[in-house]
């Protein structure tokens, strides 16, 4: 089974997910940017969610996570809680 690591911060606005995601692409630490403005409770661990497999998260996040590479950071993706950045930190097969 694939796991994947990965950091997520929540906001309200696709403008708001683009705006830090350039602001992340020019240099500002993903880590910083979730614990400043993520509207999740896992912005205080700089968006760190830990480990998961398939079928934890809802589908729009989990189909970008596993699509993606280790240190690749997503464009938006809205879900019904929000839209999220996605950054990719780890992923294992166990």
């Amino acid at each position: 089974m694939t796991e994947v690591r990965a950091s997520h911060l929540l906001v309200k606005t696709e403008e708001e997910a683009k705006q830090l995601r350039e602001e992340i692409l020019n240099g500002k630490k993903f880590e910083d940017v979730a614990a400043a403005v993520s509207l999740c409770p896992s912005g205080a661990n700089g968006g760190d969610l830990g480990f998961f497999g398939k079928g934890v998260m809802v589908k729009e996040f989990e189909d970008a996570a596993f699509s993606m590479n280790v240190g690749d950071l997503s464009e938006p993706i809205q879900t019904q809680f929000g839209w999220h950045l996605l950054y990719l930190t780890d992923k294992k097969e166990s």
